[in-house]
Order: C-alpha cells, then sequence, then structure tokens
C-alpha cells in the first residue's frame, strides 16, 4: 500500500512539473511527511527525510519534462546556464541550513511557504514584466538565492524561478519552460547534499541513503518520469487557471495542516 501510494504521488507530481513548472516538490513533501509519520519514522529525521526524497525523484521529473519542453524550442539555454552556477553553491548552502533547523519547525516553514505559493497560484498574483532579463552576474545571483530556498523546501524552484523570469519579460510558456531545466542542477544538488549530510544518521529506517528514501524515491521515479510529459503537453495546450486554483486550495490546506 505506501510503494502504491508512491506511485500515485509520482504521477501527480509529474503532471505538476510539466503543466505549471513546480518540479512537484510542494505536494510531495507534505505527501511524504503524512507517510513517515504513519510509518513510524522518527520525527527527529522524518522530515528532512521527507525533503530529501522530495530532491531526488524531482530529478527524474526534470528530465523528462525539460525533453518534452525542448521539443517545444521553449527552453532558454543561456538563461539556464547562468542561473545554474549560482544554483549550484545556493543548493549545497540551504541543504546546510535545513539540516540545522528541527523538524517540527521545518515543518511549520514549509507550512507557511505553501501557504504563500497557494495565495500566489489562487489569485494569479505575478509580477509586471517590464524589465529585461538581467545579466550574468544578476542571473547567478537569481539563480543562489533560488537554490538555496528550494533546498530548504525540498522544491524544483519553480515556484520562484516562474515568477522571476516573467517579472523579467520572459514569455510564460519559455519561463515555466526554463524553470523546469533549472530545477534538474537544483535537485540533483541538493539531494547529493542531503545524501552526504545525512549519512550514518541512526534514527533513519532501512532503505535509506542518508536523507534519501529509496522506496519513496523509486515509486515516485517511476510515475513521475511518463507523467511530466503529459503535463508538460497540456501546458501548451491548455489554459490552467481552474487547475491552478484548484491546487492552490489544495496547498492552503496542507499549509494549514501543517502550522496546526
Amino acid at each position: 500500500m505506501e510503494f502504491l501510494l508512491y506511485l500515485l504521488l509520482g504521477a501527480a507530481a509529474g503532471v505538476l512539473a510539466g503543466l505549471f513548472g513546480v518540479g512537484g516538490g510542494i505536494i510531495i513533501v507534505p505527501v511524504l511527511v503524512l507517510s513517515f509519520t504513519a510509518q513510524g519514522i522518527d520525527p527527529a529525521v522524518l522530515t528532512h527525510l521527507a525533503v530529501g526524497t522530495s530532491l531526488a525523484t524531482i530529478v527524474f521529473t526534470s528530465i523528462n519534462s525539460v525533453l518534452e519542453h525542448q521539443r517545444k524550442g521553449a527552453v532558454l539555454w543561456p538563461v539556464f546556464a547562468w542561473m545554474t552556477l549560482g544554483i549550484l553553491l545556493g543548493a549545497g548552502l540551504g541543504s546546510l541550513t535545513a539540516a540545522a533547523i528541527q523538524g517540527p519547525l521545518l515543518q511549520k516553514i514549509i507550512g507557511v511557504f505553501a501557504i504563500v505559493i497557494a495565495i500566489q497560484m489562487g489569485l494569479e498574483l505575478k509580477p509586471k514584466a517590464g524589465r529585461a532579463v538581467p545579466g550574468k552576474l544578476g542571473l547567478t545571483a537569481a539563480g543562489g538565492v533560488i537554490g538555496w530556498a528550494s533546498a530548504i523546501f525540498g522544491i524544483g524552484g519553480g515556484s520562484l524561478t516562474v515568477p522571476f523570469l516573467t517579472w523579467r519579460s520572459v514569455s510564460m510558456q519559455q519561463a515555466v519552460a526554463t524553470s523546469a531545466a533549472c530545477g534538474l542542477p537544483i535537485a540533483a544538488a541538493s539531494a547529493l547534499s542531503f545524501m552526504l549530510i545525512g549519512w550514518g544518521e541512526p534514527q533513519l529506517p532501512p532503505w535509506s541513503a542518508g536523507f534519501v528514501y529509496l522506496p519513496a524515491m523509486a515509486g515516485i521515479a517511476i510515475t513521475s518520469m511518463f507523467f511530466a510529459r503529459f503535463g508538460a503537453r497540456l501546458a501548451h495546450k491548455l489554459s490552467p487557471r481552474l487547475l491552478k486554483r484548484l491546487f492552490a486550495l489544495l496547498l492552503l490546506c496542507v499549509g494549514v495542516n501543517f502550522l496546526i
């Protein structure tokens, strides 16, 4: 039953990754926290385990999502390249920051973040475009901030990268596509850091590689890789306003639940 849950979770995360460029982590982390709690995993490590596992699964989700967006010619590779420099440094620093935060407090921080993203998506709050894409230094700095925050929340960074790029006058489709590409180095660097930081923790369950739970990673990755392509195709065909609002409502409930 647990593995079936991971398969279903991967399908949902994959569609979200392709459709909204959000990486799926914003929904993977809360569900994994609930699952790990039901499994009786030590509360001292379960939130960090959920974040690290989420980041590891996003590696697989991002690959397929990027391939589909690239077929549409929507990825801005020069923007991706310079943001990645900052992302790699920021992701490592963010992993260390998350490891220094106690599990219950980290849950509350993630809950607040989920509520903020729910409000932003539900009300469609977006910065007005009007500025050009920044230079190499500006893109690297933005990547550093996004990588740092993404590692703490266990996300691929899409909920931060997409608003940033649209603010900088990038079209929505190109912003989602480039965000999906940026999610790969964010997830890879952050997941590796969580594996190293958590290695040898005595409270971790069997089949853990540091703060990455391998059965959950495998189950989510299997279905997310397929459904990410499906979500990316929908992003180029559908108006996602209703889906965004439903997703925002779900996130609001998740965030409130984490806080109380």
